[in-house]
């Protein structure tokens, strides 16, 4: 028997995990709230998914090879204890699917680690609803005019997300408080800063 049955881990978690381990620690194993519903960009990005879903209803990105689509899909998995909603599952003209996600940023010449893992972690879910392969990934930068930017995936992606995702699960059932950040300049507007020693 799994002994991680029952704990699923979210796409928003792994972030909050890549910025600092410790949310992972306070929010789940302390029930503290961060009350990301009053963050601007939270606020943006909620706003933005619920635009998209109305008027990119039937929109196809031919460039890329896409033939359908399905825009947010909820996924969960058993195999890897994830549960999620991605933006887009675009299905390819190589019989491949892909994610895509909307986020509200302009693109600065490289794509964060956090936008990458976010991604694998959406093509794991799709592997496992879909039953296909998932080589790619996409993410539109809604703030540098919808620039659309290409992930291509390899064996070690998926596997860094599967280790990131098992961290999670070992702070939230055992109640290890990891390690801060290695980034100091995080700690001085985090919501957590006076009750983290």
């Amino acid at each position: 028997m799994d002994e991680n049955q029952g704990v699923y881990v979210t796409p928003s978690e792994v972030i909050e995990y890549l910025y600092c381990p410790r949310f992972i620690f306070f929010m789940n194993c302390l029930c503290i709230p961060q009350h990301e519903e009053e963050r601007f960009k939270v606020l943006k990005g909620r706003e933005l998914h619920e635009r998209r879903e109305r008027i990119n209803r039937d929109y196809l990105r031919k460039k890329i090879g896409c033939q359908d689509k399905e825009i947010l899909v909820y996924m969960t998995s058993d195999k890897y204890h994830l549960k999620g909603i991605v933006d887009e599952v675009l299905f390819l003209d190589d019989g491949t699917c892909a994610p895509l996600d909307y986020k509200f940023a302009e693109y600065k010449n490289w794509i964060f680690r956090t936008h990458r893992v976010q991604s694998s972690i959406y093509g794991l879910l799709i592997k496992e609803t879909y039953g296909r392969e998932v080589k790619k990934g996409y993410i539109c930068y809604v703030r540098s005019k919808n620039l659309l930017k290409e992930l291509v995936f390899g064996n070690g992606d998926f596997e860094k997300a599967i280790g990131i995702i098992n961290e999670i699960i070992e702070i939230v059932q055992y109640g290890h408080y990891p390690k801060r950040t290695n980034y100091p300049a995080r700690c001085v507007d985090c919501c957590y800063r006076n009750i983290c020693v």
